[in-house]
């Protein structure tokens, strides 16, 4: 998976035990549309476009390759699910409410973050953001999210003055 710098508003977080790096996460402005998590929150579209910024997508999830402590990568997602939103807040001046990742199924099963209480959504369509085909041109991925705060379906869906 070749990285690339994350899309606008963007968190990276490095995690070291003692002086050695163990694992790494990047969040980064959410996608456009997503339709099982958008169906998920229920918003309407205009408050949709309005709203988005108020999400972290979590663009990049590594635990390094020789690092093998047992149940670390869902206690990874727990500690930073604690953070994210004030770290958001301190750097872009604004909250985030609810973060979401993708999990290619091809390749893994979301065993983490099942395991860390993450709520599945649904499958991505496999089309991308730019698609004008209507057909699959992408592995389907498991979507999944996780509330920063209880009432993030109501503070998503407010409409803003």
């Amino acid at each position: 998976m070749g990285y690339c710098q994350p899309v606008g508003e963007h968190l990276k977080y490095l995690v070291f035990a003692g002086q050695r790096p163990v694992a790494c996460m990047i969040y980064s402005s959410a996608p456009r549309h997503i339709g099982c998590r958008d169906r998920f929150i229920g918003w309407p579209v205009k408050i949709h476009r309005q709203n988005l910024h108020l999400m972290a997508y979590q663009s990049r999830f590594l635990i390094l390759p020789w690092i093998r402590v047992p149940h670390l990568a869902s206690h990874l997602l727990g500690r930073l699910a604690k953070r994210l939103a004030t770290d958001w807040q301190q750097l872009y001046h604004h909250p985030v409410y609810f973060q979401e990742t993708f999990v290619d199924l091809e390749r893994f099963k979301g065993t983490c973050y099942k395991a860390a209480n993450w709520l599945y959504l649904g499958k991505t369509t496999g089309r991308g953001k730019n698609d004008h085909t209507h057909k699959p041109n992408r592995s389907i991925k498991a979507v999944w999210g996780y509330p920063l705060c209880s009432d993030f379906r109501a503070k998503l869906c407010e409409a803003k003055g």
